[in-house]
């Protein structure tokens, strides 16, 4: 990966689309293979909804596991130049290193997301770069009480450490870090990502266009009873 000296960056973690490797509660209603398919679409519609115009910010994709490198660049269509290895550890640890990397290679801010967010668009990520200018963290609320975009402007290690990951709490104990810090934190708007079968039948208007017909088949009679068990409670 080249140097970023001065740039704005947005790194993209990603996961090769293995069945069984993703979205281990997606799968757990609509098989591995489905699951799977799932999260293909939603990272690709993720690559074209935040790619950069013009020179705004270069883009970085962070992929595991690390043997996958050659096969996610072909996928994508990513340069070796713009990959990057995530590191070990929870997923705390691999944002704080590369964020870490990132800032060591010159980075002047840098937007971290992942690419299960339907609804995340470019502007999204140049709303949260562009509010470092007066924030110290921008940070994207999801709905499941985690957040889908974190946005800094130097190392902030402390972000990322003792939260407990996967929970309803993520959010909440990353602002009270933050807080803590004595950091100033831009909260964008709330999104929805996908996680569960609850929540791709509430995204399932806009993930639905995004797979093939046989795949939707499959999911459309899942999807349409537990969009109809979340109508009926609200």
């Amino acid at each position: 990966m080249a140097g970023l000296m001065g740039a704005d960056v947005l790194a993209v973690f990603v996961k090769e689309p293995r069945p069984g490797a993703v979205k281990s509660r997606l799968a757990a209603a609509l098989g591995a293979e489905a699951a799977a398919e799932v999260y293909r679409a939603i990272a690709e519609e993720a690559m074209r909804r935040t790619a950069p115009r013009r020179d705004e910010y270069d883009r970085i994709v962070a992929f595991d596991p690390p043997s996958a490198g050659a096969a996610i660049g072909e996928w994508l269509g990513v340069t070796a130049g713009a990959l990057l290895r995530q590191p070990t550890g929870d997923i705390g640890l691999r944002m704080e290193r590369v964020f870490d990397e990132l800032f060591r290679r010159g980075a002047r801010r840098v937007a971290l997301i992942g690419t299960d967010v339907p609804a995340l668009s470019h502007e999204d990520v140049r709303d949260a770069l562009e509010s470092l200018d007066e924030h110290d963290v921008a940070l994207g609320p999801a709905t499941d009480g985690g957040y889908y975009l974190i946005a800094l402007k130097g190392p902030e290690p402390e972000l990322f450490r003792g939260i407990r990951w996967s929970s309803p709490d993520v959010l909440t104990g990353t602002l009270e870090r933050a807080a803590r810090r004595g950091l100033s934190v831009r909260v964008l708007r709330t999104i929805g990502d996908v996680d569960t079968v609850e929540d791709l039948a509430a995204e399932w208007e806009r993930v639905r266009p995004l797979l093939g017909e046989k795949t939707r088949e499959e999911i459309e009679k899942t999807v349409a009873w537990k969009q109809r068990k979340i109508d009926r409670h609200g």
